[in-house]
């Protein structure tokens, strides 16, 4: 086979053998949603230990991507079962009415090396907000890592009612951190 008649036979199959990648099994064991804040001055830390997530990511067509994370209020770990009983209740995060946090991005765009600009509404105990989410995403062959975070006021969504609205106990900022790790689908 001449040259240039290799080169057009192998140029016009790479199309076919190129395909993107979509990423959307998540991998709950290798996912964290992570909370800092401060109470009395002291910086604090939790996690949430039970979440969704549904997502489809192609890397290629950001623009297309959807995403819906469920955190399951109740998994809060506050570092104390008393404070985790605490903050369940119907002052903080009424768990018994409102059991679910939901995050839906309603768009993502493409801010060049691997990081992007989510968009979306969080709902807490019935109020929504929408947010922006500085995200990162590195992709290692099938399995893709998500990475960021956001400042949660939680005055904008009634966390911390009564004696807890004011804010010099508990600080009204609380840090949200995740990564989420997903695997291509098939």
């Amino acid at each position: 086979m001449k040259p240039i008649a290799l080169i057009l036979t192998l140029a016009a199959a790479l199309p076919f053998s190129a395909h993107a990648v979509t990423y959307q099994q998540i991998q709950a064991d290798q996912s964290a949603i992570t909370f800092a804040y401060q109470q009395m001055g002291v910086a604090m830390d939790g996690k949430f230990s039970r979440f969704t997530a549904q997502l489809n990511f192609d890397p290629a067509n950001p623009a297309a991507a959807k995403t819906t994370i469920d955190v399951d209020l109740a998994s809060i770990d506050t570092g104390s079962a008393e404070g985790d009983e605490e903050v369940a209740g119907k002052t903080w995060f009424n768990t018994a009415a409102f059991p679910t946090a939901r995050f839906m991005a309603s768009s993502v765009k493409a801010l060049g090396e691997h990081r992007y600009e989510v968009t979306g509404p969080l709902t807490i105990k019935g109020k929504t907000q929408d947010i922006v989410v500085p995200a990162t995403f590195t992709a290692q062959g099938q399995t893709g890592v998500f990475a960021g975070g956001f400042t949660l006021r939680r005055a904008d969504f009634a966390i911390g009612e009564g004696s807890w609205a004011a804010f010099d106990v508990v600080a009204n900022e609380v840090q949200i951190q995740f990564r989420i790790t997903a695997n291509a689908g098939e």
